[in-house]
């Protein structure tokens, strides 16, 4: 436990020592004044928390101040990290209950799809399950050729198709491979794209249709990865991806190269969609499923 720890205050660092860091000075040993609202309000805000998010917890902390009768600025700390806390969820288990589950896996160009998925092969091939991968990033060549490695790595047979052909079909053929195969999971990588392009959504909305056709309740999981060192924009593509395609879970991708680990806590209030794994390295092993204390604890440099 200590080692987990350990790896989420080292993969959180860039978060603990920018504005999350400068909370140290501003908890002295002082009194609380209209100066320290308005500084943690600052604070808060640099941190990528978002504005609604920051007003939030100010007004829970000032009724809180008032409740207990608090004066002094260093008796916020431990108020600040239970109320940090108290907004964000304990990922739910995942259970596969069908055979095979089919995970789609959405996000924007450069989000770090590809490489997350071969992350979630091998976590999930730990726990003994089988798999196929889906390379529906047609578009992109190279995108099946890095899925063909780490398939190829992983011993996990890949299903693709042509150059820019339709990806829905290779979707389709995936999935019903899954299901010849009697595999426990079908994971489809999708083409990453712009969630303001209103074509490519609709395209992605198309892929979506053509899994529940191969296989009736498919997809069962719906992850979209979101860079962290995007900060708010990525609660702008996780809204339109939730609206396109009915995500069901967040993966943060890249947490340990973001200053702006607070957008975590700004997908949680505005969209409600559980934040299941964060990667906090390059290693397979940095994918670690999100674990609400422990990200508390780092980014406040506890």
């Amino acid at each position: 436990m200590a080692e987990l720890f350990a790896k989420w205050r080292s993969g959180l660092a860039k978060s603990s020592k920018t504005a999350f860091g400068r909370l140290a000075t501003l908890f002295g040993a002082t009194e609380i004044t209209t100066e320290t609202w308005d500084e943690l309000e600052a604070l808060l805000i640099q941190a990528d928390l978002g504005i609604e998010t920051v007003a939030d917890i100010l007004d829970s902390l000032q009724r809180l101040v008032r409740s207990r009768g608090l004066t002094r600025s260093e008796e916020l700390s431990e108020a600040l990290r239970a109320e940090l806390r108290a907004r964000l969820e304990i990922p739910p288990i995942l259970e596969w209950k069908a055979c095979p589950s089919v995970i789609m896996v959405v996000g924007v160009n450069g989000s770090g799809k590809t490489t997350t998925i071969a992350k979630l092969a091998q976590r999930f091939q730990s726990e003994g399950r089988s798999m196929v991968f889906g390379a529906a990033d047609t578009f992109r060549a190279a995108a099946v050729d890095q899925l063909q490695v780490w398939g190829d790595r992983l011993n996990v047979d890949v299903v693709s198709g042509a150059p820019e052909s339709d990806p829905g079909a290779v979707a389709f053929n995936a999935v019903q491979s899954g299901v010849a195969r009697k595999v426990d999971l079908v994971i489809v990588d999708t083409a990453g794209r712009l969630h303001t392009r209103f074509n490519l959504m609709e395209e992605l909305k198309k892929v979506h249709r053509v899994v529940g056709k191969a296989l009736p309740g498919a997809p069962h999981a719906i992850w979209l990865v979101l860079d962290a060192t995007t900060g708010q924009n990525a609660l702008q593509q996780a809204k339109a991806f939730k609206a396109a395609v009915g995500v069901t879970g967040v993966i943060l991708s890249k947490l340990d190269s973001s200053a702006r680990g607070g957008m975590a806590f700004a997908i949680q209030r505005e969209l409600g969609l559980p934040i299941l794994f964060a990667g906090l390295g390059e290693k397979p092993e940095d994918l670690t499923p999100f674990d609400p204390d422990a990200f508390v604890d780092g980014i406040l440099g506890k």
